[in-house]
Parts: C-alpha cells; structure tokens; sequence
C-alpha cells in the first residue's frame, strides 16, 4: 500500500476539485492519503511518504499565493533525494504565466532532489468538463505507476 501526502492550495476551490479526483483515484488503487493545507504543511515529514503531491493555484501574475510561500521557502531547508513527488493546480489562460505555482513547486522539489513525475498537471480554473475530469483521472492513474515504479527501483 501507497502511503500519500497531497498538500493543497485552494482559495476557489479549483484546486481543492482537482485533488478531490486525483485522491479518489489513488484511493481506488488502494492508497494511503493524509490531506493537509499546505499553509500547515510541515516540509520535514515530507520524505515519510511514499508519494507527496503539492496542489496550488497561481496567484496574479504567477506568483505563489500567500499561503503556499512560506511552504515553499522552507523547502530550501531539507533534503528530498528519493522523495516521489508530482505537482499540479489550477491557473486562468488570461494571464501571461498560466500556472507558473506548478512549474515552480516542481522546480524547488527537484531542486532539493526530488525525483518530480514529468507531467505537471495545469488546468483552467475547476475541472469542469467530462474531458478535464478524465484529464485528471489519467494523471492520477499515470502517476500512480510512475511512483510504482519509482519505488521499486529505489527499494532496490
């Protein structure tokens, strides 16, 4: 069994619909998952899961919102090597740096070692239709193999 973190940003509750569906995903593969805010996400329990998954939206024009900055920060001050990780959010087209919290999530975990899934799931405002709900469905589902796999070749 899986042990997952998935620490979120939500202030619409965009981000919140898009994890809603990746958890359930994950649980249906028989998953273990702690949900927390990310504003009280403590960085050092990180490397205690098998997979940690960090959901923000992107506040104005790219920037992380309030809440998900300390986080982010902290981040500076632990070492992730052979953490399992992946990112996504929810962001609005209409700006010029279309959910830049996500790219940058994804950048500071590999930074700091993080072996980070290579598809950033990004989706305009809430998943809303058939197609971006199954959008999130095959990114949980992928994810989830790639983590699988991840962990057996570090277990190794």
């Amino acid at each position: 069994m899986m042990n997952v973190l998935i620490g979120f940003a939500s202030m619409s509750g965009n981000t919140e619909e898009i994890m809603d569906i990746i958890k359930n995903q994950l649980e249906k593969k028989g998953c273990q998952i702690k949900l927390e805010e990310i504003e009280t996400l403590n960085v050092q329990d990180i490397p205690n899961y098998d997979l940690v998954l960090i959901g923000s939206y992107t506040w104005g024009d790219g920037d992380l919102p309030y809440e998900a900055e300390e986080f982010y920060e902290d981040l500076d001050n632990v070492d992730l090597k052979g953490s399992i990780c992946g990112c996504f959010g929810s962001g609005d087209t209409v700006y010029p740096a279309y959910c830049q919290a996500v790219n940058l999530f994804s950048e500071k975990l590999q930074e700091r070692g993080a072996n980070v899934f290579e598809t950033l799931l990004k989706i305009e405002f809430s998943p809303d239709t058939r197609e971006e709900v199954e959008e999130c469905e095959n990114y949980a589902n992928s994810l989830y193999q790639w983590a699988e796999q991840e962990l057996i070749i570090s277990r190794r």
